[in-house]
């Protein structure tokens, strides 16, 4: 994959993780970091210090590690995100569908890691109220590449008839 799909890959991930896209220093350390740069270099070409472009590029390491539940540092992001553009969907009935465009989406059965607040007990509510809310935006895409509302109930984990009310043309 080029840089820049790459990059439409992080910033897709990251926005169907947080709501928020990549800004202008993330995506510059980014393609740095996928262009071997050092940290210096990359702040150098992106008006900031090297500790400000290093602190960047740990915390979307570590954002990236969580959103594609493995390890991800500089010297293998390029690998992971090529591995995750290629996201084999498994629907329990041993079909499974291949495709490089469905973006950075991980099907995989286990649950997305979250780290609650503890400070704040309703917070944990709020964390699966959203994680549903992923789920159910994700519905239409996955119409889109041929899945029936059975097959993405069993994929997201969602109740059938939850998904048979999303309405296909919102």
């Amino acid at each position: 994959m080029q840089v820049h799909e790459l990059l439409q890959l992080v910033d897709e991930a990251v926005y169907l993780n947080t709501g928020k896209r990549l800004n202008d220093l993330q995506r510059g350390v980014i393609e740095g970091t996928l262009k071997h740069k050092k940290y210096a270099d990359i702040a150098e070409n992106c008006g900031c210090s090297a500790g400000h472009a290093k602190d960047i590029g740990y915390e979307l390491l570590q954002m990236l590690s969580d959103i594609f539940d493995e390890p991800v540092d500089k010297s293998n992001l390029k690998s992971v995100l090529e591995r995750q553009g290629n996201v084999n969907i498994s629907l329990g009935n041993n079909s499974k569908i291949n495709s490089n465009l469905i973006g950075c989406v991980n099907f995989s059965s286990k649950q997305p890691k979250t780290k609650p607040d503890k400070s704040h007990p309703g917070n944990t509510k709020l964390q699966q109220k959203n994680k549903n809310k992923t789920k159910i935006e994700k519905i239409d895409k996955l119409r889109h590449f041929g899945l029936s509302d059975e097959q993405i109930a069993e994929v997201l984990e969602l109740p059938l008839e939850l998904i048979k009310q999303v309405d296909i043309e919102k």
